[in-house]
């Protein structure tokens, strides 16, 4: 017995590496244990600077540890903290940030409880950055739940709202379908290729098992499948709009995202480190959906009243656009993927403080008529919601434009210069709602003739404005300014991110 335990070599841990793991799931367990303490300074002001603290921490330790190259998974080969990962991670943290400030003082912290609220935001995210550098199919599927569940509870966390309590119940069952779907597809994987690694899975490919086995397909599609749920990819999507609409907003601006960033950062590295050998299989079928996302995403969102559901709508298109870069599977496919994920972080989050800081006060909630005249009432946030719709559409010099140009540029070099074109399509018809936004605004005479929605806050208030009214929260117009500058930033000056997304490249070098 004594030889068989000294014979048991223990893993070697790269704790540095792992340093922005344990800064988010440690924060998360310590903002938890904080928040037993009573007091009103402890949960409005201790416990969102501790969850602050942790996300600051991991983005220190994930800048230190950025080093361009191929570098060599960890913990058995299960994780990579390659600039992929450490990319996405920065997303992550990033809008996590966004998140807890925007929700200060938000109702459904209070009912939630701030130590259980804050403490499962950061749980999330522990589970994305597992989730973007998963080497390994277990490791992939722990890091999805580790991201779900918290994330099924959060938008059910206004326990006083029943669209909220609905949005939770909706994204708990579908996301559990979503799941189930994935965990079949990578079942059949390990059974076609004996492996769970996703270099094993690779060298098995046309040695062990031929491309064309049926179960390897099959496994493949259902990963997808499941994948695709999360990325909200048509006709996968149907949960996106309830949810959105349901869960408390700064969740949705979270979820919007951080969600759609983790699922495509796992699709990248499933598809170009597991089955380089079939993406003549996969490819013209992403393709395929790419092109119905775009546009079902962007037909869907023309009769939207609701901002958030017209925003939700928005999301699955600009999924569509994202999925080129996984499409085309080349290094220019992945530096554009990860340049648009930047750029939608901040076009969204532009918009989402614009709903917030409109739906606390207006008597119409997230409905087209909060912001009606904005732009005389409020000019501080009508032109960040106005940067960001036109961002969205692709307008020059904003980041949306680059984006957008970064991924066609992708498309044509790989041999799909027709989904190019789907995407140039897409944005024209995004015109449609983007723009009605900016006129609702701006020219107050204009009648928007839609069906109204019944208001979800009933707080009347005429002629606010950010300046004028005791309520407004300062931080969350100041969130607006922030993102709609760095989308303009980005937009007129992107070669810093260009830089960094050459870097994330990097790490697929030796597999696309």
């Amino acid at each position: 017995m004594i030889d068989l335990v000294a014979a048991v070599k223990a893993p070697e841990i790269d704790y540095q590496g792992l340093a922005p793991v344990f800064a988010t799931a440690g924060g998360s367990i310590v903002v938890l244990i904080a928040g037993l303490f009573p007091g009103r300074g402890v949960q409005r002001v201790l416990l969102p600077l501790l969850a602050a603290a942790a996300l600051v921490v991991a983005i220190v330790f994930s800048v230190v540890n950025w080093e361009p190259g191929d570098s060599a998974p960890i913990i058995e080969g299960a994780l990579a903290i390659d600039t992929l990962a450490l990319f996405m991670s920065l997303i992550f943290f990033v809008t996590g940030l966004v998140a807890i400030v925007l929700s200060l003082r938000w109702e459904s912290v209070e009912d939630a409880g701030a130590g259980e609220y804050l403490s499962m935001l950061l749980a999330s995210i522990a589970g994305m950055v597992l989730l973007a550098g998963a080497e390994n199919l277990v490791t992939l599927f722990v890091g999805l739940e580790l991201l779900s569940i918290p994330l099924y509870v959060l938008c059910a966390s206004a326990v006083r709202d029943r669209l909220s309590l609905e949005s939770g119940l909706k994204y708990l069952v579908i996301g559990s379908a979503g799941s189930a779907t994935l965990l079949y597809g990578l079942a059949f994987v390990y059974g076609a290729t004996g492996s769970t690694d996703f270099d094993g899975i690779a060298n098995a490919i046309g040695e062990r098992v031929g491309a064309g086995d049926p179960l390897l397909l099959t496994g493949v599609a259902l990963a997808a499948v499941g994948l695709a749920f999360k990325a909200s990819v048509a006709p996968f999507y149907q949960w996106t709009p309830d949810v959105y609409q349901g869960a408390p907003t700064p969740i949705t601006a979270f979820m919007a995202v951080a969600t759609k960033a983790a699922a495509f950062a796992i699709l990248l590295r499933l598809f170009a480190h597991a089955f380089p050998e079939l993406q003549d299989d996969w490819a013209p079928a992403l393709a395929a959906l790419a092109t119905i996302t775009i546009v079902i995403g962007n037909v869907g969102a023309i009769g939207q009243r609701s901002l958030k559901r017209l925003l939700a709508w928005s999301g699955v298109a600009q999924a569509g656009y994202l999925l080129t870069g996984v499409v085309v599977g080349t290094q220019l496919g992945v530096q554009a993927t990860a340049f648009y994920l930047v750029a939608y972080l901040a076009m969204n989050v532009a918009a989402f403080a614009v709903v917030i800081a409109r739906e606390r006060v207006s008597e119409h909630g997230d409905d087209l008529e909060s912001i009606r005249d904005l732009g005389r009432a409020a000019p501080l946030l009508a032109w960040p919601m106005t940067i960001a719709m036109l961002a969205l559409a692709g307008f020059p010099t904003t980041a949306g434009f680059i984006g957008k140009f970064y991924l066609i540029d992708a498309a044509v070099s790989g041999d799909y210069a027709w989904l190019g074109i789907v995407i140039v399509l897409g944005s024209a018809i995004s015109l449609v709602y983007y723009l009605r936004v900016v006129a609702v605004m701006w020219m107050d005479r204009l009648e928007v003739k839609l069906p109204t929605i019944p208001p979800r806050y009933v707080r009347p208030v005429s002629g606010w404005s950010p300046e004028a009214d005791p309520r407004a929260l300062p931080e969350i117009p100041a969130i607006a300014l922030l993102a709609a500058a760095a989308t303009i930033a980005l937009g007129i000056v992107p070669s810093p991110l260009f830089d960094a997304v050459r870097d994330v490249g990097t790490s697929f070098a030796s597999s696309i």
